[in-house]
């Protein structure tokens, strides 16, 4: 009977998790790349607290340097713009480059772990991402 309940209970959170990514207002969109961080347009990723820009996703992904083994990748199509009609994707706060903002509708959301700051109930789309140790990051869905 206990092992009954925990089986039930383990597949309705499974569930929930799905429909609340079913309601995320940023499509998800297939995306599978290895970047070289040897080359200019990626060299910020080198040290930790590096970040740059990826084409891909929504509207382009921002890929953020948490620690010396530890990355993040977001989409930059904010969830606060609904509609995707924003014509600027999310972008760092020139005084705070761990907060990215979106200039539509003054929402705003964390680059460490793309929770929301302010202006929206949705966290940033996140890829996950595989480092080869080496030179090769791999940004996927």
């Amino acid at each position: 009977m206990k092992v009954q309940f925990i089986l039930l209970f383990t597949i309705g959170l499974f569930m929930s998790a799905c429909n609340r990514n079913d309601n995320h207002p940023v499509p998800s969109i297939p995306f599978d790349i290895t970047i070289d961080m040897s080359l200019p347009s990626y060299s910020d990723l080198l040290g930790v607290s590096g970040w740059a820009y990826v084409n891909g996703g929504s509207k382009g992904v921002i890929v953020y340097r948490r620690g010396l083994n530890d990355f993040v990748a977001f989409d930059r199509h904010s969830p606060a713009d609904v509609l995707g009609d924003c014509p600027t994707p999310l972008y760092p706060d020139v005084d705070n480059y761990l907060q990215l903002n979106d200039s539509c509708n003054t929402a705003n959301f964390s680059l460490y772990d793309g929770s929301p700051i302010s202006g929206s109930e949705f966290g940033l789309r996140q890829y996950q991402t595989a480092w080869d140790g080496n030179q090769g990051l791999r940004i996927f869905n």
